[in-house]
């Protein structure tokens, strides 16, 4: 599977379009990232330590001290599936599909439930359900007190609950990352990252909230300074910044809703702040049609998907509404 780099250099070289002309909107990464100030000297000198104020930013912006900093996300997603014994897991497709990958490679059968919510996979009685929320790529919203009760319900059976919410922090009041690990969840594990509102993928920092004996097992599992030192302070100092997290979701609510509208004409359209997903019969024709004009987006080959990411500035904007407003399908 490619990344979002190598897909755009690829595209580029099988176009013959160069790299600088293109418009990537094939991620969700937030265009405006936080601005990085320059770094102490000693953040590069110094092996990373865990006391450097990271777990405590973290802790105070997640609502809950139960967790631990790991390489982006994508450590925590290759990790997890071996330290939980071998079971059924219901995924919740179409999903990211690095999720369903460790799983099998952890040795786990997957039952893939497609477009599925919560109510549907708890049904099905596998020990472990394992679901983005928002989803990516539908960005399908699974309801907080749907969720916290999902959990509940596992717990009885003696399950666990996964969930990415790679995509949740533009809406915090609906994440689960506080419950994570607690008593009243103890079989709930969220995965969280930097990536995407904070615009900060290159940074590789992410973080898992879990119940302590996961989180130790994984520390165990992934071993020292998984994070660099750069990199803690960076997400350290982000994770503080209130007034840019406040400013930076309400220009997002608003980047969505008009990304929403601008591809409501072409088909059934789901949004989430930093992505919206069209479903057409013609998302492959479009898809190939705006990669002929240098924009790049996403498709999905489960379901007649196109996924866009938000333009950075008015210039691209302007490009897309022209490419769109110009395209017929055949």
């Amino acid at each position: 599977m490619l990344e979002h780099g190598g897909r755009l250099r690829e595209a580029a070289a099988h176009y013959n379009i160069p790299l600088e002309n293109w418009l990537d909107l094939s991620t969700g990464i937030n265009p405006e990232a936080w601005p990085v100030p320059t770094l102490p000297v000693s953040c590069w000198q110094r092996l990373p330590e865990a006391n450097d104020g990271l777990e405590a930013a973290a802790a105070a912006y997640y609502g809950n001290s139960n967790l631990l900093p790991v390489a982006g996300s994508q450590a925590a997603i290759q990790v997890l599936p071996t330290l939980l014994p071998r079971a059924v897991v219901a995924c919740l497709s179409p999903l990211y599909a690095e999720h369903p990958q460790a799983w099998q490679r952890a040795g786990h059968r997957l039952r893939f439930l497609q477009n599925a919510m919560l109510p549907r996979a708890l049904s099905v009685a596998t020990p472990y359900v394992l679901l983005c929320n928002p989803n990516n790529p539908t960005a399908e919203h699974h309801p907080h007190d749907v969720a916290v009760d999902a959990a509940k319900q596992l717990k009885k059976r003696g399950g666990w609950l996964i969930v990415d919410e790679a995509f949740m922090d533009a809406t915090p009041a609906e994440s689960l990352a506080p419950l994570a690990g607690t008593a009243e969840a103890p079989n709930l594990i969220v995965l969280r990252s930097l990536g995407k509102f904070f615009g900060l993928a290159g940074a590789r920092v992410g973080f898992v909230l879990a119940a302590p004996d996961i989180l130790n097992r994984m520390a165990e599992s992934i071993g020292p300074w998984t994070v660099s030192g750069p990199a803690r302070e960076v997400a350290r100092l982000a994770l503080l910044d209130d007034n840019w997290q406040t400013a930076m979701r309400k220009k997002l609510t608003l980047a969505g809703a008009r990304l929403h509208d601008m591809l409501q004409p072409l088909g059934e359209v789901k949004s989430a702040h930093l992505f919206a997903t069209l479903n057409s019969p013609h998302t492959a024709q479009l898809h190939l049609y705006l990669a002929q004009q240098g924009i790049l987006t996403r498709i999905f080959d489960q379901q007649p998907l196109l996924r866009f990411g938000l333009p950075g500035n008015e210039p691209d904007w302007q490009r897309l509404s022209s490419a769109l407003n110009q395209w017929k399908p055949a």
